[in-house]
């Protein structure tokens, strides 16, 4: 299996902790999340002030009706992610521990594991990809039941790592953030 040797390595590379196992839990849409959003908002503008250029709520958990892993994802956009210096010393006197050290991307997460925070520099591709993602999904009840129905079957599985699940997701996420950008380009036009 190459490309799930290559995600081994590259996961290597950048986990800072190591690779854990993973079971995924999918619940049934929260309407708590958004709240839990708000106060997570307000705790890294606290940390970060000026330098958050923008907090978002992505991921499953900011799709109202859309089932997920009650895991919290935020996007915090930087002027420039390889300067650590001015988001990861306040990030984790904040509370948050840093986990993954990519290139264009850091992401942090709760001692519980129950909130990722995902930092990219402003302009970053994945910022436009996340946020037409959350967006289209809010409002295509086929494309979000197709997106559940994965998260489901894949959840009956066991996983070496979170990052293999979210790869085995990669297919229809693309198939689904295609349809997210061409709703974008029309709704812009």
């Amino acid at each position: 299996m190459p490309d799930r040797d290559a995600l081994d390595r590259h996961l290597d590379s950048v986990l800072i902790g190591g690779r854990e196992p993973f079971t995924p839990v999918i619940s049934d849409y929260d309407p708590a999340w958004p709240s839990r959003f708000v106060d997570l908002e307000a705790r890294i503008r606290s940390a970060l002030g000026a330098a958050a250029l923008a907090i978002e709520h992505i991921g499953s958990t900011s799709v109202p009706q859309l089932a997920a892993k009650p895991i919290i994802d935020v996007l915090v956009v930087v002027t420039d992610v390889e300067d650590e210096t001015t988001f990861v010393p306040p990030m984790v006197d904040a509370g948050f521990m840093l986990r993954v050290r990519e290139a264009r991307h850091r992401m942090f997460r709760t001692p519980g594991r129950d909130v990722h925070i995902h930092v990219y520099s402003r302009g970053d591709q994945a910022i436009a990809d996340y946020l037409d993602l959350r967006d289209w999904l809010r409002i295509d009840e086929s494309d979000r039941t197709r997106y559940a129905d994965v998260k489901r079957e894949l959840a009956q599985r066991s996983w070496s790592d979170m990052n293999h699940y979210a790869d085995a997701k990669s297919a229809v996420i693309q198939a689904v953030l295609g349809r997210a950008r061409a709703w974008r380009t029309s709704s812009a036009s």
